[in-house]
């Protein structure tokens, strides 16, 4: 008798199938390698070269299908699994996304602090965490729950406060509303199921590697510049982050090139200084995958 071909795990990923996270969360996946096409008429999509199904649901349903083994790993919003308080592991946060839940009341409320709401009316859609947090404060106030629009509410008098996601700040100060208290930072987010397989652990964890290697790179930067040799204790001074640079003599007497690693956020300092002290030829390059 001819023995089963045991078959291999395979992963089920749900990302959104639409809104701020869309985009983004289809860039990452394919600059971790995935090879996948998209079918606006399907709602899935198999990954040729990975032992991996994408799911295309709605942000809000992943934390429940990932906690109850639905789907393996999701991708959504950090203020999404936290008001759903659902059981899931929280594997990586993904650096995009970001968002805040904010407090906020009209322009021309006499309301100051979050104190100041006591006994009166908040709108939201996030009502576990809005509860949550005037529970922590010590405050009682009456949260109401909204689907939408929420800005709108107190404009029609219904409320005296809301408390809603906003990426700038735009939308609220359009509605003429301005914060008075963040309750929650957000983004992305990957997460997984508590509970599973040891062969879909390893399909994650590779995942994760790949993950991170994309945030990394993300963070910084490539430098090479040219400078006497006699500069290299002040290059490693005003950069730390070239504390282990790549050094290489140049045909030139006296010359060196400099290759190193260097905060993205710091690119601009970083080549100010070394301008200053005589580094020449400076060039700053992307990095596009960083595995540390």
């Amino acid at each position: 008798m001819e023995k089963r071909k045991e078959q291999k795990a395979k992963l089920k990923i749900a990302v959104p199938n639409k809104g701020r996270l869309y985009e983004p969360t289809i860039s990452l996946l394919r600059n971790i390698g995935l090879d996948f096409e998209i079918d606006e008429r399907k709602l899935s999509s198999s990954v040729s070269n990975y032992s991996l199904d994408i799911l295309y649901v709605s942000a809000s349903n992943i934390p429940e299908y990932v906690q109850d083994g639905i789907i393996d790993i999701g991708i959504t919003g950090l203020d999404l699994v936290s008001e759903k308080t659902a059981d899931v592991k929280v594997i990586e946060p993904l650096q995009y996304g970001k968002a805040n839940l904010a407090l906020a009341v009209p322009e021309d409320s006499p309301i100051r602090s979050p104190k100041d709401l006591a006994g009166k009316k908040v709108a939201t859609s996030f009502v576990t965490l809005t509860q949550a947090y005037f529970k922590r404060l010590k405050i009682k106030v009456d949260v109401v729950e909204v689907d939408g629009a929420v800005e709108i509410t107190p404009l029609l008098g219904l409320v005296d406060a809301i408390s809603d996601l906003t990426s700038s700040g735009s939308s609220l100060r359009m509605n003429k509303l301005r914060i008075i208290d963040t309750i929650l930072e957000s983004q992305a987010i990957l997460i997984s199921n508590k509970s599973v397989s040891p062969e879909k652990k390893e399909l994650i964890d590779t995942l994760v590697m790949r993950t991170q290697s994309v945030l990394n790179a993300g963070r910084k930067k490539y430098i090479m510049l040219n400078a006497p040799e006699s500069l290299l204790p002040k290059i490693k001074e005003v950069t730390p982050g070239l504390s282990s640079p790549t050094v290489m003599h140049l045909s030139s007497t006296g010359m060196i090139a400099v290759h190193s690693v260097i905060e993205a956020k710091d690119v601009w300092e970083v080549v100010e200084k070394l301008k200053r002290i005589g580094a020449s030829g400076i060039l700053i390059i992307p990095l596009e995958k960083m595995v540390v």
